[in-house]
Order: C-alpha cells, then structure tokens, then sequence
C-alpha cells in the first residue's frame, strides 16, 4: 500500500506534515508492507495553483490508497474517496512519524483542526 502525505518542505526524513494539502510544496509518497515501511519519495506538488480534482487524480496516479493530511475542505474529501483513496485528517508532526503511527494502530483523527477559520469557508 502507497500513503501519500502533504509536506512543508522537502527535508528527507525530517520533512513535516504541511498544515494544508493543496498549498503543501511536496507530497510524500510511502510504501508499506503490513506494518512496516519499505520506502518513500518526495515529489513536488505540480499543483500548488490546481484545479479541483486535480491532486486527487495526481495522487491516485503515484497509487497512492490512502492521504494523511492535517486538514482539508469536505469537498476535497469527496474528491479522494471518489477516487477509492481513505482520507485520515488531524494528523501534524514528522511524517514518517505518522506513518508509524497507523500503522501501529496509534494514529487519532483530532476532529479540532475544523474549527480552524482557514478551514472554516474552504472546499
């Protein structure tokens, strides 16, 4: 399985989950095999200026099946599930980090990033 991920920046291993996916720089792109991490690439996001609908199809074409994200639009998330990819929201800190995280069964969505004015009026 691919988990794709929206970055700040692109420091290897170090990198952070962006706080917003579509402004995000990179996208991680990590490959799991039952609850370990086999590999990961960061790619620049090509559509930093996109279109709706345009990540989720770019993120579908990495075979990407699942986005951790911090937040997100309801819209966008109706997009990805459109295109069988499972949305986790509420997620910060290192990515690999979170990564680790599900896969250990520790992740928590945290539902209070809505409550954001950045999030509040976004599709």
């Amino acid at each position: 399985m691919i988990i794709a991920l929206p970055l700040e920046e692109n420091m290897g291993e170090k990198s952070r989950i962006s706080p917003h996916f579509g402004r995000s720089g990179y996208f991680a792109f990590v490959e799991v095999e039952g609850k370990e991490i086999k590999s990961f690439r960061i790619v620049e996001n090509p559509f930093r200026e996109h279109g709706v609908g345009d990540l989720p199809e770019f993120i579908k074409k990495q075979g990407a099946e699942m986005l951790i994200a911090y937040g997100m639009g309801e819209r966008a998330i109706e997009f990805f599930n459109s295109y069988g990819i499972r949305v986790i929201l509420g997620v910060e800190g290192n990515f690999l980090s979170a990564v680790r995280d599900f896969l250990s069964g520790r992740i928590e969505e945290d539902y209070s990033w809505r409550e954001s004015q950045e999030f509040g009026h976004h599709d």
